[in-house]
């Protein structure tokens, strides 16, 4: 697949920019390394992978925050084409999954092709030249195909409280954790009672003077089944690679066992939820308390949060939970929904992400507006989770409707990872210059997720949760078993899709500045030579 992108558009040509890409990636975590990976593994060597953070591992590079750790078991929250038979915890740390990628960007041979600390500021389609025209921090330069690998979970969320700027302390999100900031002896508030700060709290208790906890809405917590993985096991792993698929498989399969529950029969949960009532049952005795930690919504509305450790921190003579959240801030510190002050030295926003209206998506501009502005006007959605109509020659890897409540979003990048490299191969043979999804696929495919939705827990389970936008619409979960997902992915399908060909296809080599400041004019009779009658525009 070796050749096709720079022979066919000079790199130069009309653009200003001297440098030119056949595919760009943007963001170095699980999706843009395990992208470059599988491109290496086609033989598609003129990429570049850019990432503003001076390391690879997007979120697992941002976070880090004492007590992180993945909810999703370790073999399962992997590359499968990069297994690790080394982890030391059924449920990996922060750190360890840090390295593992780092490893994974070494060992993949992506590590020539990252540009760290390179942050991407705009990206805007250039029609004529049938290309991303893209500013960085560290100069511009060209794509024929740019990937967005930006995640759902990389831009932090802070509510807007009234007086938040007005708080004389120290401040941060748990995704910025400021290590600078002495706690020891410290009065801290965490405002929070969601997958980080159940990770969080526990770990701040014993080093704090005074802990407060701010609880909007109980989560529902179950009993934490991590344990170490030993030298033993680990051993078996690396000689046996099949015991490791196999302990991936069951895995995948017991929590995909719960799907038809959350989509389609909420009862289905209860036996579960009594699993998490006896949980907080046997650890909270105190029936005042235990009272305000129970959760009045359907368990998996809410992100489902493991944890042997957040009901006893709670308990503890130096921690108060408040009810009702955060009403306000004053100089002295946060003020509960009750009118009550509490006056703290730091303040740990653990608030979530901004994943409905991601500031990012500001940044790409196509050629009737950004997709931003897209997001904003139509809730965020896309084809796949991959393609947006109105934006050519962009994919999206974890994008729109591709998280999940119960499993492992690996497994969706994956299949989208087949999806791209496929439209690739498609992309070179026919030599297509511009593709981008139909509106009516886009908007079918869109008005069928959302009907699925309609009557799953997420938004019938009696919550407000971080899936809805604003007018509760679900822009966050794929409403199926993600095996599904994955035979929709598994081949590019052209017929969805407007395709056009390559302006210099057209045209000799020495007239190839000529043709490409005359796209528009590339008439309908050729597009009919160049692309078969079902993939006809």
């Amino acid at each position: 697949m070796g050749d096709w992108g720079d022979a066919q558009i000079p790199a130069t040509a009309g653009t200003g920019v001297s440098e030119h890409r056949r595919v760009v990636v943007i963001g170095a975590g699980f999706a843009g390394i395990g992208l470059g990976i599988r491109l290496l593994q086609e033989g598609i060597d003129d990429f570049v992978v850019l990432e503003k953070a001076a390391e690879v591992g997007g979120t697992w590079e941002a976070n880090t925050y004492p007590g992180i750790q993945c909810d999703i078991p370790s073999h399962l929250y992997s590359l499968s084409f990069m297994p690790n038979p080394g982890w030391s915890r059924t449920f990996s740390e922060g750190a360890e999954i840090w390295d593992y990628l780092r490893r994974c960007a070494r060992e993949g041979g992506v590590t020539p092709h990252l540009r760290l600390g390179c942050e991407v500021l705009a990206a805007e389609w250039d029609e004529a030249e049938q290309r991303w025209v893209i500013e960085t921090s560290k100069g511009p330069l060209s794509a024929s195909v740019l990937i967005a690998a930006t995640g759902g979970l990389s831009e932090p969320a802070i509510p807007d409280i009234p007086g938040l700027g007005s708080f004389g302390g120290a401040l941060f999100h748990s995704a910025r954790w400021d290590h600078e900031q002495e706690i020891r002896g410290k009065r801290v508030a965490v405002v929070g009672t969601g997958a980080s700060a159940i990770q969080i709290v526990p770990q701040l208790q014993p080093e704090a003077e005074k802990l407060f906890v701010f609880q909007r809405t109980p989560p529902w917590v179950m009993p934490h089944r991590d344990r170490p993985i030993g030298r033993i096991e680990r051993r078996l792993y690396q000689r046996f690679p099949l015991a490791q698929r196999l302990s991936r498989g069951w895995s995948y399969l017991l929590r995909e066992s719960i799907v038809p529950a959350l989509v389609g029969n909420p009862d289905r949960l209860k036996r579960l939820e009594r699993i998490g009532r006896n949980h907080l049952r046997r650890q909270v005795p105190d029936p005042e308390l235990r009272a305000r930690l129970e959760p009045s919504y359907r368990l998996g509305c809410k992100r489902i949060l493991p944890s042997n450790e957040w009901y006893p921190a709670l308990q503890k003579p130096n921690v108060e939970l408040i009810s009702g959240g955060v009403s306000e801030f004053r100089r002295e510190g946060p003020v509960g929904a009750d009118g009550s002050l509490r006056e703290v030295d730091v303040v740990v926003m653990a608030t979530g992400f901004n994943v409905a209206h991601p500031e990012f998506g500001r940044r790409l501009k196509g050629p009737e507006g950004t997709l931003g502005e897209t997001y904003e006007s139509e809730g965020a959605q896309a084809y796949l989770g991959a393609a947006a109509a109105g934006f050519p020659n962009l994919f999206t890897l974890a994008g729109p409707n591709t998280g999940l409540g119960h499993t492992s979003i690996i497994y969706m990048i994956e299949s989208q990872l087949n999806y791209v490299l496929d439209a690739l191969r498609l992309i070179e043979q026919r030599k297509i210059g511009r593709f981008e999804v139909r509106t009516e696929v886009q908007r079918a495919y869109n008005t069928d997720l959302q009907r699925r939705l309609s009557g799953a827990v997420w938004e019938s389970g009696g919550c407000a949760n971080w899936y809805l936008d604003e007018h509760g619409r679900n822009v966050v979960i794929w409403p199926r078993q993600t095996w599904s997902f994955r035979s929709l992915t598994r081949r590019f399908d052209p017929s969805s899709y407007l395709l056009e060909p390559a302006v210099s296809a057209t045209v000799s080599s020495t007239d190839a500045t000529k043709a490409s400041t005359s796209s528009a004019s590339v008439s309908q009779e050729h597009i009919s030579r160049t692309v078969p009658a079902s993939s006809q525009t």
